[in-house]
């Protein structure tokens, strides 16, 4: 009962998952899930993990996952930090390096977890309007800050800056943490990773739920300078030793290491965003250009709203956002070739009802 709730928890606006339906028959292009499976060699090691083990504790730092993820892009491991997924990678980011006397720097359209993350730990905070195409321009965040936090490329607009762009941020801010949430990063953008050696102040965040397949999993890991990473280590041993579990870190480690199949998957979501962009723009959407695995719409005539809800009806779901300047919008996640054409073909028959 609501008498027992603290007072924090009675000012809570909680983020809002996408739906995630139980019924068999629904195409759910809403979340941003690869439509492609993981890697065979993740199932393997997933069901090799299924034995008297799993009465142990797992590994407190999941050092050979770490080791794994500091191999591939060629840090050390102390420059490795893992979590139950991105979000519980941000939440301690939040907590533990972006909670300072200035406000907090983030686009007011952007990841919606942010400024629910500020008000669970009582962050002051900044919102700075993109420009009217929906990008982002860094000239704005060049005030005093406590942080500066975005995703690159951007959710859920889907733009990407450039690296040169991100690295002039870094020299324009010396002072505070700043943090690239690089969710989607592997689906077209280039990863501010290169760039840790020369910012000692730079986290970047990634996730294994999109461009490896494994949303399932919640794996997630930010790498930085061995001063941040610890930070957050004493952080997260102050809230739970053990984020992830024997079957996380096996299939971690399976993910990382199958880059062929990484690869292949992140080319084939490419290629099918580049077709239904198409397909779209042929129907009257207009498409912001996207580096992500979704692509962010509205139509010149229909109602986003209208359309969300016809979909819908129609056992399709997308997501449309209850929120100013974009309630004309439908984030729409890239499928398979044919789970594109159902929904292009369904969109056809409603815009011309």
């Amino acid at each position: 009962m609501e008498k027992y709730w603290s007072d924090l928890v009675k000012q809570l606006r909680p983020y809002e998952p996408g739906e995630q339906p139980w019924m068999d028959g629904v195409l759910k292009l809403n979340t941003n899930e690869n439509p492609f499976g993981p890697s065979p060699k993740v199932l393997s090691a997933i069901e090799g993990q299924l034995g008297n083990q799993l009465r142990l504790y797992p590994p407190p730092n999941a050092d050979l996952l770490k080791q794994a993820i500091a191999d591939y892009y060629g840090l050390k491991d102390s420059q490795i930090f893992l979590g139950n997924g991105s979000d519980e990678i941000l939440a301690h980011v939040f907590n533990g390096l972006l909670k300072k006397a200035l406000p907090l720097l983030f686009p007011d359209i952007t990841y919606s977890f942010y400024p629910v993350f500020c008000q669970l730990y009582d962050i002051d905070f900044e919102e700075i309007p993109l420009k009217d195409d929906l990008s982002i321009d860094l000239t704005d965040y060049e005030v005093p800050n406590g942080g500066i936090i975005f995703p690159n490329p951007n959710a859920p607009t889907g733009r990407l800056l450039a690296i040169g762009e991100i690295e002039y941020l870094l020299k324009a801010n010396r002072h505070s943490v700043v943090v690239i949430d690089e969710a989607y990063i592997d689906f077209g953008g280039q990863s501010s990773i290169g760039l840790l050696t020369d910012n000692p102040n730079l986290i970047v965040t990634q996730t294994m739920s999109k461009s490896r397949s494994m949303a399932g999993m919640r794996i997630g890991f930010a790498l930085g300078s061995a001063d941040l990473i610890e930070g957050l280590e004493r952080v997260k041993n102050s809230f739970n030793s053990y984020p992830l579990g024997h079957l996380q870190i096996a299939a971690g480690i399976s993910a990382i290491e199958d880059s062929d199949h990484f690869k292949d998957t992140c080319q084939r979501v490419i290629h099918n965003r580049a077709k239904l962009t198409i397909d779209l723009e042929e129907l009257g959407f207009s498409v912001v250009p996207s580096a992500g695995n979704f692509v962010l719409v509205r139509h010149f005539r229909a109602s986003a709203l209208k359309i969300y809800g016809q979909l819908k009806n129609n056992g399709i779901l997308v997501r449309h956002f209850n929120k100013q300047r974009l309630d004309n919008f439908l984030r729409i996640t890239v499928g398979t070739t044919e789970q594109n054409d159902q929904l292009v073909t369904a969109l056809a028959t409603i815009l011309r009802s």
